[in-house]
């Protein structure tokens, strides 16, 4: 009883494994869907590409002048609290 037992628990196990595998094969892009995926990246627009490192720039600069201080520099943006 234990070998049938063992074999029923591995078919069920490769059986599943092979169902899962059939899903992903079916689910994921065909390469010319990946290649035009990766096409539309904004990564590769290299107009894109310049304003997302000069954004990067100016936010690590700012982040460099805010560890600098030993003011609050959250507290000076927005109205004023009475």
């Amino acid at each position: 009883m234990s070998g049938m037992r063992l074999m029923l628990t591995t078919s069920a196990f490769v059986g599943t494994c092979g169902i899962g595998y059939a899903m992903w094969s079916v689910i994921s892009p065909s390469d010319e869907r990946k290649r035009e995926i990766l096409k539309n990246l904004p990564e590769s627009n290299p107009v894109r590409m310049d304003e997302t490192r000069k954004r990067s720039a100016l936010m690590l600069q700012v982040l460099k002048d805010a560890a600098e201080t030993n003011d609050n520099i959250a507290r000076g943006f927005g109205p004023p609290k009475s």
